[in-house]
């Protein structure tokens, strides 16, 4: 099975799991085109059951869910941006920080009003901090 997301004037509105063949003979009513994506691909990297890259085809960037853009010219599904700060690194076409995020072990979040990491409290940040 593959999963093929509808894309309605270069947003993705839906999401389902078929066999390519279905598409032959599906009507479908509502405008927008059908495109496949890999749930195995993350900024251009395909992943095996283990999580980790595994030489597949990286299929249009990344998985596309309901809300992202599609970029025909790109071939990719590109995430909602979540904060207006951000830009999109143009090679795994997902959105990035300005300023990187500390790697030092602690659980951080994005501050937009402050355009900056803040520290996670360890009470707030579960079991993997």
């Amino acid at each position: 099975m593959s999963h093929f997301a509808k894309v309605v004037d270069g947003i993705v509105t839906n999401v389902i799991v078929a066999e390519p063949e279905f598409f032959n003979d599906f009507n479908d009513p509502e405008p927008g085109e059908w495109i496949q994506t890999s749930y195995n691909t993350r900024g251009g990297v395909h992943y095996g059951q283990d999580g980790n890259p595994d030489g597949g085809v990286a299929l249009r960037k990344n998985y596309a869910t309901i809300g992202d853009s599609y970029d025909a010219n790109r071939d990719a599904f590109i995430p909602y941006k979540r904060f207006n700060s951000w830009v999109l690194n143009e090679d795994t076409c997902l959105w990035e920080a300005p300023i990187d995020k500390p790697i030092d072990g602690n659980k951080y979040v994005w501050n937009e009003d402050n355009l900056g990491w803040e520290l996670v409290p360890k009470e707030f940040a579960g079991n993997d901090v």
